[in-house]
């Protein structure tokens, strides 16, 4: 569950911080449970869900189904359910760099992509 909790905040494109403050548990809570020490209780699920409605819980517990509830799930839902930790599928000389994302402490980032 761990790693589809990273998931689902990288997708929403929070820090572990901003979540535990919206959340309103100590930011000590959610890097435990990111790191798997801990398991997240009912009142963190339960905040969870009534500030991020269309977060899919059976996903979220299990894995099942798609990250978003319902058909008008947010761009990218989909994309942000990759495995993320899949081998790279092609060899080392055919790899180059197409994009860079600088993540800025503001929250803010911004994206420089590589010229053909």
């Amino acid at each position: 569950m761990n790693r589809r909790l990273l998931q689902f905040l990288q997708a929403e494109n929070i820090t572990q911080a901003q979540l535990a403050d919206t959340l309103s548990v100590a930011r000590g809570s959610v890097s435990h449970i990111l790191a798997g020490r801990n398991r997240p209780g009912y009142d963190f699920l339960e905040s969870l869900l009534l500030h991020y409605p269309s977060l899919n819980l059976d996903w979220l517990m299990t894995g099942r189904g798609k990250m978003y509830r319902g058909e008008d799930s947010k761009e990218g839902a989909e994309d942000a359910q990759l495995n993320l930790f899949t081998p790279l599928q092609s060899p080392v000389e055919a790899r180059r760099i197409e994009k860079i994302t600088v993540f800025y402490t503001d929250s803010s980032f911004q994206d420089f992509i590589a010229k053909e």
